[in-house]
């Protein structure tokens, strides 16, 4: 349980109370500099489309995908998602890594969307949620307020093609104890109680489709990249419980959450924990992109 110091106890925020919270945040990095400039100028087969930009600044914040050039009526439809919470970092350079180094490989055998970075205001603030105090990942539904999801789910509805498989690239890192969830409870006026931070890499599976083989495929192919995260005492991982080694469910439609938003059969959301001793920023990215090429590795050796 921790306090925080917007906000009064047991009373949801109002306006005069999101405002304070903007106004503490600040611009720590940059991204044009970290993400844009990422961005691939020529990939044979691909282009990389601006689906619109964030109503905060939107000569600052345009919003981009990397789309196959053409989406084959005969060939699997993919998405890859980062930084829905702008602050997972190797969420977003995990991405941009595998935009520019291994979607390639993979070109010939299916249609591939990847939005490298979903919040960038979220990405340069280090922050959860967006200038509106909206968690992006509890916004996807129709009417969203949140401009991020609104956006996303806009664009990927105007590519008309159905979605076999979604990556979605996260992290769960100490700053959702010390900063986060407290945060939520404030805003929320309810009493904030910490959970046990996972020491490795686990998934989340849709509990409505949780395909736990291919779940396991994803964390054996990022078990060669940097450590699985254990059960706790109680055989959980962020309260929930194990299904498999590395792998919990939530029910991702009914938390609005990003890795609902379509109705692909094959889903995961993975995270990576950057705050662990054994882990390095690289190894993170490193973990996000062998997170997805197991996936598609997973739905080739399928034959799905």
């Amino acid at each position: 349980m921790q306090s925080y110091s917007i906000g009064e106890s047991g009373k949801p925020w109002n306006n005069e109370h999101k405002a304070q919270w903007l106004a503490e945040q600040s611009v720590k990095r940059s991204y044009n500099d970290e993400v844009l400039a990422k961005l691939p100028t020529s990939l044979k087969g691909f282009k990389v489309v601006q689906y619109g930009a964030l109503p905060y600044d939107v000569d600052r914040y345009p919003l981009h995908a990397v789309v196959s050039d053409s989406m084959s009526q005969t060939k699997p439809s993919i998405l890859v998602t980062g930084g829905v919470h702008g602050y997972e970092t190797s969420g977003v350079q995990g991405a941009l890594h595998f935009i520019n180094n291994e979607m390639a490989l993979y070109a010939s055998r299916f249609n591939i969307v990847v939005v490298p970075c979903v919040s960038p205001w979220g990405y340069e603030t280090i922050n959860r949620w967006d200038p509106l105090a909206l968690d992006p990942n509890r916004s996807f539904f129709a009417d969203s307020p949140a401009p991020e999801a609104a956006q996303i789910m806009a664009f990927l509805a105007s590519l008309d093609t159905t979605f076999l498989a979604h990556i979605d690239l996260h992290e769960t890192t100490d700053t959702d104890n010390s900063e986060f969830r407290p945060a939520l409870a404030a805003r929320e006026g309810t009493v904030n109680h910490n959970w046990n931070i996972p020491d490795g890499f686990y998934t989340v599976a849709d509990s409505q489709r949780p395909q736990l083989e291919f779940q396991k495929a994803v964390v054996e192919a990022v078990s060669q990249v940097t450590h699985i995260a254990p059960a706790d005492e109680e055989g959980r991982l962020i309260g929930e419980p194990i299904q498999s080694e590395g792998v919990i469910c939530y029910d991702k439609k009914k938390l609005h959450l990003c890795g609902g938003m379509t109705d692909a059969p094959y889903v995961t959301t993975t995270e990576v924990y950057p705050d662990s001793p054994n882990a390095t920023p690289q190894i993170c990215n490193k973990a996000q992109v062998a997170a997805i090429c197991g996936a598609l590795d997973f739905i080739l050796a399928a034959n799905i």
